[in-house]
This record gives structure tokens, sequence and C-alpha cells, in this order.
């Protein structure tokens, strides 16, 4: 009867498995062939080109490429510290009492805000203030760019990272902790020198899967980011992502060209989230 129960299991997981796969190259397919005109007409032009002109049918990528990895890379570095420091406050020093109940109920809240809720309270409170550090800077004061879609998307990621790192630094063995203890090492060091190297694949993981978020993110980017198809001349400058400028243009895309270059920049950036994703899998498992 195990063994029955156990091949039943194992079958369902490799179906499972199947489905995912086949759904994953259902997806990359159908983007792939309506695509195929805007391949064969623009070329690898349409990587390298600068200039999004849908009335002249000229359509190259690369600003949104750009904006793409600058909003989210930049969102990923304001979140690391605040998020690593939750982790370590509700999976090490705090994990039970009020304070760490309220917490962990506040990183649930923030993770389950829709994003046009983040992109109203950007408009409505980033913006002014960012326009204030515009002017203090002498730059232009647009208020809205790259630098501010980034804000937004830093505390839209920061739920997925602090509470998987929480996670796995609760799932550090205690009798690693209490050998370190006896050895003479501080709670400091045992943090150090036990508790996150034990946790660091775990802790990585959840920075990727807010790097995943931040990247296929769209209204709240699409509110704040500028909407220029252009190539941003610095984290202060409007801009555009690939997500938001399918989200902006694609109901208004009418020749089949336009259609389609819309499309292979959805391949683009599906493309790029799955590379994005295989590599930090391969550096967790060399160990980082």
């Amino acid at each position: 009867m195990k063994n029955t129960t156990n091949k039943a299991f194992r079958l369902t997981l490799h179906m499972t498995a199947l489905s995912v796969l086949l759904l994953l190259l259902a997806v990359f397919s159908s983007l792939l062939l309506f695509s195929l005109p805007s391949m064969k007409s623009l070329g690898w032009g349409f990587y390298t080109g600068r200039l999004w002109n849908p009335f002249t049918n000229e359509f190259g990528v690369l600003p949104f490429v750009f904006g793409t990895l600058a909003t989210s890379f930049l969102a990923l570095l304001m979140t690391v510290p605040s998020s690593l420091a939750l982790s370590l406050l509700l999976g090490e020093y705090s994990r039970e009492g009020g304070v760490a109940s309220f917490l962990n109920s506040l990183i649930d809240l923030l993770a389950g805000i829709p994003s046009v809720i983040y992109g109203f309270w950007g408009m409505l409170v980033l913006i002014p203030l960012v326009r204030k550090v515009e002017e203090a800077l002498r730059v232009p004061p647009f208020g809205v760019g790259i630098f501010t879609a980034s804000l937004v998307l830093a505390i839209m990621i920061l739920p997925y990272s602090a509470s998987l790192g929480r996670e796995v630094l609760k799932l550090v063995p205690q009798e690693q902790k209490e050998a370190a203890y006896a050895l003479g090492a501080t709670r400091y060091e045992v943090l150090r020198r036990v508790s996150i190297p034990y946790a660091r694949s775990g802790i990585f993981a959840g920075f990727l899967l807010s790097l995943g978020r931040a990247l296929g993110e769209t209204m709240a980017v699409t509110m704040l980011i500028g909407n220029a198809n252009i190539l941003p001349g610095g984290i202060f400058s409007p801009g555009n992502t690939m997500a938001s400028v399918i989200a902006n243009e694609f109901s208004e895309a009418t020749d089949p060209l336009y259609v389609a270059s819309l499309i292979q920049v959805a391949l683009v950036l599906f493309l790029l989230t799955t590379l994005i994703n295989l590599l930090g899998k391969r550096l967790i498992r060399r160990g980082l």
C-alpha cells in the first residue's frame, strides 16, 4: 500500500512538472509566433535601436530594456538593507510577541496592496517630494522618472524578500547555535557565523523573487516613470519599461508591424526574466 502511494505521489509530481513545462513552452511559442513579422522586418535593429516611433515604423527596444533593468535593480538595491534587517529581526531576535505579530501582519498587508494603490500614493506623496529633491540638486524637476518608480518598487518588493528571509532564518538548527554559544560566541557572532551562512541561499532566493516581481511590475511603474520612449539620461529622467510600454500602447496599436513589435517586447521581457531567474538559481546551487 505504501509503495502504491509513493508511486502515485511521484506520478503526480511528474505530471505537475510536465504541465508547467508545457505551459511555459506554450507562452514562449505564442509570443515567438506573433512577433515573427517584427523580427523579419526589423532584424537586429530592434534590439539595438534607441528610437520608438510608431508613425515612422521605427521600433527599438533598448530604452525599455534599460528602463526595466534600471528601475528593478535600483529598487532591489534600495530594499536590501531594510529587508535584511526585517528578516533578522523577525527570524532571529523577535520571533514571538506583540511586536513580531504586528510587523508580520504589516508585511502581509504590504504584499496584498494592489499596485494601482501604490501608484496613486506615489503620485500624491512621492512625486512632490522628489520634485523638491530635484530642485535642491538643480536637475529638471519632473517628479516622475526612474528614481520615483524605483522608490515605489522598493516598497512593493520588500515583503517578498523579508518574509522569505524570515522563514529561512527560522529553519537554522538550534543545535548549531547552542554549540556556538557553548564555545563562547556572542549573539552577534552566532548570527554572523552560523545563522546567516546557513540561510544565505534562502535570503538570496528572496532577493531573486523580489527582482522577478520588480521586472514585471506594470501599473505602479506606468503611473510614475513618465512614459517617455527615450533612453534615460540619469536616474531622475523620465523613461519607460517593457511592461509599461505594452500596457500603454497595445490597445492603440492597429498596424500589424506595431502589434508585432509590442509582442516582441513581451518576448524580450519573458526571456530576460527567465535568464535572470536561471542565473540566480545557478548561483544558489553553487553556494553563491
